[in-house]
């Protein structure tokens, strides 16, 4: 135990020092700062004649009352626009792997597969607690989530518009109480300029040191007039951005994996030239007449003729791999891509124009498109032809084993190098419109619009996925040689029934209208009470369209769902709020609020929260809140048709008894059925935090808050690993055939069991720190957490994700930003590093050949570091260069079974490596 805790406790020590660092550089400039406001009291002041200007108001995340102060009962972290331009990063997806409270949110990286739901869906995913648990905003208002039904729900990151980003705010505690459904983990609120003049463009390109993954992009920002002497301001962000694809064969780690040596048992028995797949009486048979390869007798039933040369590098002779001593193993991380092309714009714009007596109109239009290719393996498919098709076997007799279903046919395990890799484009399309009106209106600050918000997802089979019968036709007249380059006809026919299909499209709809009233009431002693009230009424529709060709079951390695069928669902939500503002001492303020939720078919739900802060001095706040909150299911969840697929390889512990716990025989990928469920009810959650701000002086910032989630009516399926480990209590949901063998696992989403997530938040922050050599300023946050576990159903006992890669993913004891910024004159510089502490792996693969299980790992901990330097060449043009990743540190080794791509964990991990960018600023005002 202690050597695992090692890396986490250097990596926290490490935070914490920098912490120290530069809040004792903060404190060494205040202490100048404070020599030399001595002396300037010391000398003769003019008198003071202007009074004080009010203080301005602010809006924070979590609160519908503007406040004074924007420290408040709850914690909320801010990223800037300019610290965003520091990383060079250019995406909402990208800044979210920077916030150390974001753990295990969806990713292009997880997305690169050859099948499977919601490809193609960037999120967000506060505590690790679920994506469909953190709440994503756009200038504080909803937007439609991602339209392709699966099993998280959340607002696709690909339709923020990063270009027009002012800052964005993370409030790192439960907010249904304000928000409503889907803010259990927290909120995060990109907010985007609101009042910009004049004219902006920006060009930006990144290249890799090893090629692949090239990034070019274009923005422009153009605004014209000013509110307050104008009377109107409009303006508009249009942003362009293309990236290159990045393959396997273009990064020198993968090699560095070992997948072959290691993880032979997780590649493939699909390969070129083809295995061939023996029944048992053909093996025999064959034993018997002393057939050889490569000059041994055969010993297995899967075979290829030209071990042991096989086809390298994708096709190699691994006797511990998938295809065994007799056969080829194919190695599909050699033929893989680990980075997807992508092409993104987006386009925001905002107008808003004062109509008199202090009411304003506003209009936003949000547009935004993003096509990215999620390029995997080339097709597989299992052939049939003849025997006597094949050289070296042609005079064996095999049509002569009379027990076979088909005398003389021979089952083959194809790869299909000359259809190309599988292909598939996924085109996710955001519209969002809001209208509104804002002012006061008998002493009361309102705001008031209409919400239309649209997600449109089309995933496109593109290429390397092929007509299925008329490619068995092929192989089995020969037109296609599975064991050799095809001729000139075959290649044809190949071209000839590519697909290239929309097969699954989906729209999501969201409509609303919303309300908010503000005013202060009283004076009390501390400040103005001040009170808030709002509501909203929202109408969200689902439309899920499969197309006719994959409802036909016609696509090769794109099979229809069975029962699969078109979904349109729809329903209405409304709910009203409430909130107070209680300074009801000079040092201590409360924030008490509500909301009450009604869902159509799933019922009401309220949600009540309590802050408190305490500010003994100018340098110290202390606070604390708690409160419920509460998930309404999705309609992915109530109504989504039965999907049929299957586990990793696990073992069957009723089949194992019977073979002495052999896992070559009792072990496999076992089908399932996943249901959906009309009878959800919301999950509850209760949340409580407690923590500190302190400042020291001008300078320095730093806070500490602890906090404390539990989820009940968890909406979950049993994981089938967990099924299978506990039959006494879920044997139930396995079927059986005659002959006791497993026929297929049920996955029913029930209400069920719990989940509780604990930890400690740091944020140090330093800025403006003068020295001879220039003004320093520096940043540290971190995340530690103290638990992560799961209950899968009332009495059992909690399985902990914490620093344990569990079923899909892990949630890191540790995670940290700490970023260090000087600036003299015209130049500047921004030096950062972000951490991920080391974690137990998943340490559960089988191979099914020999019952063997996978090497026990720890994987190790993830360090980044980031340089970048800008030089302001004049008033209007700035100049930035920077190299992400400095020290070129590759993904580390893992042995997850659970995505698609092998070796390491693509959810939180970079394939790009070492890479540069330049970037230009032109700025007219």
């Amino acid at each position: 135990m202690k050597t695992k805790m090692t890396a986490a406790a250097r990596a926290v020590r490490g935070a914490l020092l920098a912490g120290a660092w530069v809040a004792a550089g903060g404190l060494a400039g205040q202490a100048a700062a404070q020599e030399a406001q001595a002396q300037s009291a010391a000398e003769p002041q003019p008198a003071a004649t202007a009074q004080p200007a009010p203080m301005p108001t602010v809006e924070v995340t979590g609160s519908a009352i503007r406040r004074v102060q924007a420290e408040t009962a709850l914690p909320v972290q801010t990223i800037t626009r300019a610290e965003i331009e520091k990383t060079g990063i250019t995406t909402a997806a990208e800044l979210m792997t920077r916030i150390s409270s974001n753990v295990g949110g969806l990713t292009d990286g997880a997305s690169i597969n050859v099948g499977g739901d919601q490809r193609g869906f960037n999120s967000a995913n506060l505590r690790g607690i679920g994506t469909s648990s953190t709440l994503v905003l756009l200038n504080g208002r909803r937007m439609a989530n991602f339209a392709s039904p699966g099993d998280d729900s959340g607002v696709d990151l690909n339709n923020i518009p990063a270009a027009a980003l002012e800052r964005v705010e993370v409030l790192l505690d439960g907010a249904s109480a304000l928000y409503g459904t889907d803010a259990i983990g927290g909120v995060i609120n990109f907010i985007t300029r609101k009042d910009f003049q004049g004219l902006e463009l920006n060009v930006y390109g990144l290249k890799t040191r090893e090629g692949g993954a090239g990034k070019r992009t274009a923005s422009i920002g153009a605004g014209k007039g000013d509110l307050e002497r104008d009377g109107y301001n409009v303006f508009a962000v249009a942003d362009f951005q293309r990236t290159n694809a990045l393959s396997t064969s273009q990064r020198s780690f993968v090699q560095g994996l070992g997948v072959e040596q290691r993880l032979g048992h997780l590649l493939s028995g699909y390969t070129s030239p083809a295995n061939i797949r023996l029944t048992g009486n053909q093996r025999d048979y064959l034993q018997e007449m002393g057939f050889t390869i490569n000059g041994k007798p055969i010993t297995n039933r899967l075979i290829n003729l030209s071990v042991p040369g096989c086809a390298p590098p994708d096709n190699v002779y691994l006797p511990n791999g998938t295809g065994g001593v007799d056969a080829c193993t194919y190695n599909y991380m050699n033929d893989t891509e680990l980075y997807p092309k992508s092409e993104k714009a987006s386009l925001l714009s905002r107008g808003v124009i004062k109509l008199g007596a202090g009411h304003q109109a506003y209009a936003e239009v949000a547009l935004s498109r993003a096509k990215t290719d999620y390029t995997g393996s080339s097709a597989r498919v299992t052939g049939y032809i003849d025997y006597r098709r094949v050289p070296q076997l042609a005079n064996t007799g095999l049509d002569t084993i009379e027990d076979d279903d088909v005398p003389g046919e021979l089952e083959l395990r194809m790869r299909l190098n000359e259809a190309g890799r599988r292909t598939s484009t996924l085109t996710s399309e955001g519209v969002r419109v809001v209208v509104g009106l804002s002012g006061t209106l008998g002493g009361w600050d309102y705001d008031t619009a209409f919400n239309h918000s649209v997600n449109t997802v089309k995933d496109e089979d593109t290429h390397g996925y092929v007509l299925y019968n008329e490619l068995l036709e092929g192989i089995a007249d020969g037109r296609i040689n599975p064991f050799r380059p095809s001729g000139a006809e075959g290649r044809a026919l190949l071209d000839s029934i590519q697909v290239h299909d929309d097969v699954r499209h989906a729209r999501g709809t969201m409509d609303s209208w919303d309300f908010k009233f503000s005013r202060a009431v009283m004076k009390m002693a501390g400040g103005d009470l001040a009170v808030a009230v709002g509501g909203e009424a929202r109408r969200e529709k689902n439309d899920f369209t499969p197309s006719a060709l994959l409802l036909s079951d016609n696509i090769n390695n794109d099979a229809a769902p069975e029962g699969g069928r078109a979904t349109h669902d729809s329903r209405n939500i409304q709910a009203v709020y409430g909130e107070v503002l209680l300074p009801f001492a000079k040092q201590w303020e409360a924030q008490l609020s509500g909301r009450y939720d009604h869902y159509q078919q799933v019922g009401g739900a309220a949600s009540p929260k309590i802050g408190l802060s305490w500010r003994p001095s100018a340098a110290l706040l202390l606070r604390g809140s708690a409160g419920r909150g509460f998930r309404a299911p999705s309609m992915t969840e109530l109504h989504r048709p039965t999907v049929y697929s299957s586990t990793a390889t696990l073992p069957d512990p009723v089949y194992c008894a019977t073979v002495d716990n052999n896992y070559a025989d009792c072990a496999d990928n076992w089908d399932t059925r996943r249901y959906s469920n009309p009878d959800l009810k919301p999950e509850r959650s209760r949340q409580f935090s407690l923590g500190a701000v302190f400042a020291a002086g001008r300078h320095v910032n730093a806070s500490l808050d602890y906090w404390n989630i539990k989820r009940t009516d968890l909406i979950s399926e049993i994981g089938d690993d967990v099924i299978l480990g506990n039959l006494a209590k879920y044997g139930d949901l396995v079927h059986r055939d005659e002959d006791g063998y497993i026929d297929y696992i049920d996955l029913r989403k029930e209400n069920r069991g719990a989940q509780i997530a604990k930890g400690l938040d740091l944020a140090v922050t330093v800025r403006g720190i003068d020295t001879a050599v220039g003004r320093f300023g520096g940043r540290v946050n971190g995340t530690y957490v103290l638990d992560s576990k799961i209950q899968n159903s009332p009495g059992d006992a909690y399985i902990s994700n914490l620093g344990k890669f569990v079923t899909d993913g892990v949630v890191q004891r540790w995670r940290h930003t700490i970023t260090l910024d000087w600036e003299r004159g015209p130049l500047s510089a921004s030096l950062s590093n972000t951490y991920s502490s080391g974690y137990d792996d998943q340490n559960t693969a089988i191979n099914i050949d020999d019952g063997s299980v996978v090497a026990q790992n720890r994987v190790k901990p993830y360090s980044l570091w980031d340089l970048s330097g800008a030089w302001q060449v004049n008033p209007a043009l700035k100049l930035r260069l920077g190299v992400q990743n400095m020290f070129d540190r590759s993904p580390p080794y893992s042995n997850q079974a659970y995505f698609f791509l092998s070796g390491y964990d693509p959810t939180y991990t970079d394939p790009r490596g070492r890479r540069f960018y330049a970037s230009l600023n032109y700025s007219l005002r």
